[in-house]
């Protein structure tokens, strides 16, 4: 089917020109602004043919940021293969440095807590809001249980009929 569309494309003046191809496989193409045979001007787009074509398999991060800048006509050139590789080493080098301040900050905060500097969070468990009405009141139990020899008085509230 994509070869008919090809020639139908060729034969009616909508030709595709190939920019280039990523490292994830995903072909970009560029139609120059042109006029078919109609006299129908086509204006100027910036297209992409990606790798898995179908739709829902599309991921964040399919397509590089550079690309993509391209496709949205944020940039006149698309990028090129060094403008990609220095890109991406550049991005590791940010994320090792993230984790090496993340590493940091987390020995200091261990050495304040035990030096006592400050003070170590609570562990708590608050279930619901602190704006609902039932905020710190214990719920009741909607199974009956028995408690052996032990009877409470309003231990057990029937569900209501709905």
């Amino acid at each position: 089917m994509s070869r008919i569309a090809g020639v139908l494309r060729r034969t009616f003046g909508l030709v595709r020109e190939h920019v280039g191809t990523d490292h994830l496989g995903n072909k970009y193409y560029s139609v120059p602004e042109q006029k078919t045979w109609t006299g129908r001007v086509v204006h100027a787009k910036r297209m992409v043919e990606t790798a898995n074509p179908t739709e829902y398999e599309y991921i964040e991060g399919s397509i590089p940021i550079e690309w993509d800048a391209w496709i949205r006509g944020r940039r006149k050139e698309p990028p090129s293969v060094e403008e990609l590789l220095k890109n991406e080493s550049y991005r590791e080098q940010i994320k090792l440095k993230a984790n090496e301040v993340e590493e940091r900050d987390l020995a200091l905060q261990a050495e304040e807590y035990k030096e006592g500097l400050v003070a170590t969070p609570a562990r708590t468990l608050a279930k619901g809001h602190a704006s609902s009405t039932s905020f710190g009141k214990q719920e009741l139990s909607e199974e009956p249980s028995t408690a052996g020899n032990t009877f409470e008085p309003g231990s057990w509230i029937p569900n209501p009929k709905k």
